[in-house]
């Protein structure tokens, strides 16, 4: 039966609006879109800088500053941290301190103190014939600015720069301010084993795990409290940053903080493959993916991928790669090597994949690979102990478990963001 036009037009209406409070009202499709929307339009981490300058420099003002920075420091606009600071109205930069690398963030030696071009300003090195500034070089001094991109990885050695920097600065009663900016690898996961009490030094300043999920402005909360350095500590927080967000979710634009951790990829999988290299292993230096591959010319990468890719480590893939480095460990020679593929970032737990990597070659090349060296970043007896005497990986990666506990629940007294 054909129904007349004006009932089958209200059919039809009604029907369309029953749907429509339907789509509306389902709350699946509102949490749905509403996670869509969150997802696209994140809004943009502000660093320690950004915040500073939106309140217009004032916590600074009045003082004789000196700045802690390198090519990382710069703000949403590309405005370099030196520019400002020399500009900030009622503040008077004095002197400019670089860490490891230099201003450039370009040198892998030592370097001398020299003059800022675009400012005249002294540059100390802080990673020269000392390692902390002076009292010739903090002379005029009473606030001390730190505005570096570090690795999130305990030896890496910003955080040694940072804590000696806080030391000379509490001996001298001067403030000293830390910018903050995020932790690369993301502020959840810890990792690794923890410091042995006896290694400390400018590799490694204090006990920590090798990944300790603090950004560097909790980490000098952290340094200042539990080693009893009792500085004048002022962190200018970041906004919008997230405990889970790796790199790639700040909207930040990526700058290798030190000449080889090119990639955000990189600086995933760089705290386990670090500690192989003083063991013989490459682990990318002198190629286009440090510590996105590593290898060496007495290495087979067929058959260490093979094995690797058999323990199904979460996160990644390995393939056989060889390489010929430029530079670094084994330059101009043709290395067996072995690239590895991110599938999920935050399943990737480096220092397993580390420790895995040493077990197994420690195995396959014994007169090679020589395990008991890898200590020098490891920075703990027991792991090496138990890697010398063939205990499976799982094993190892489980003895640090009771010590992780500790220390996570330490670092949350520390924690400035969610």
């Amino acid at each position: 039966m054909k129904l007349p036009a004006r009932v089958s037009r209200g059919v039809a209406f009604s029907f369309a609006v029953c749907l429509l409070i339907a789509v509306v009202c389902s709350p699946a499709l509102r949490a749905n879109q509403k996670g869509k929307k969150h997802g696209s339009h994140a809004a943009r981490v502000q660093t320690g800088l950004d915040v500073l300058e939106a309140q217009k420099f004032a916590p600074l003002r009045g003082k004789h500053v000196g700045l802690i920075t390198n090519h990382t420091g710069f703000d949403a606009q590309d405005k370099t941290t030196i520019d400002l600071l020399a500009r900030a109205p009622g503040v008077q930069l004095v002197a400019l301190f670089s860490p490891e690398h230099g201003l450039a963030g370009r040198a892998d030696e030592k370097l001398s103190s020299t003059k800022d071009p675009s400012t005249g300003l002294p540059v100390y090195s802080l990673f020269g014939d000392g390692r902390r500034p002076t009292d010739a070089m903090l002379e005029g001094i009473d606030a001390l600015v730190f505005d570096v991109q570090d690795a999130g990885v305990r030896f890496y050695t910003y955080t040694s720069t940072l804590a000696y920097c806080m030391e000379e600065a509490a001996k001298r009663h001067i403030a000293f301010f830390v910018l903050d900016r995020p932790n690369p690898i993301n502020g959840d996961v810890v990792e690794g084993p923890m410091l042995d009490a006896d290694k400390t030094g400018w590799l490694s300043y204090m006990p920590l795990p090798v990944r300790y999920g603090l950004t560097i402005g909790e980490l000098a909360q952290f340094f200042n409290a539990e080693n009893h350095i009792e500085c004048d500590l002022h962190v200018i927080a970041m906004k919008n940053w997230h405990r889970n967000y790796f790199f790639e979710s700040t909207g930040i634009r990526w700058v290798p903080p030190s000449p080889n951790l090119r990639t955000p990829k990189g600086a995933i999988l760089y705290p386990g493959i670090e500690i192989l290299q003083n063991a013989g292993v490459s682990v990318g230096r002198g190629t286009e993916a440090p510590f996105e591959e590593f290898g060496a010319p007495w290495l087979n990468g067929e058959e260490i991928a093979e094995a690797l890719n058999a323990r199904h480590l979460p996160g990644v893939r390995f393939n056989a790669h060889p390489f010929v480095p430029v530079s670094g460990l084994y330059a101009g020679n043709r290395c067996g090597g072995v690239s590895m593929r991110i599938t999920d970032r935050t399943a990737v737990r480096s220092m397993r994949i580390g420790i895995e990597i040493a077990a197994l070659l420690q195995k396959r090349y014994p007169k090679d690979f020589d395990v008991a060296k890898i200590v020098l970043l490891v920075s703990n007896d027991e792991t090496i102990r138990q890697l010398q005497s063939g205990a499976p990986p799982e094993q190892i990666v489980a003895s640090w478990s009771s010590d992780l506990a500790a220390f996570d629940a330490l670092r949350r007294k520390y924690f400035l963001y969610k």
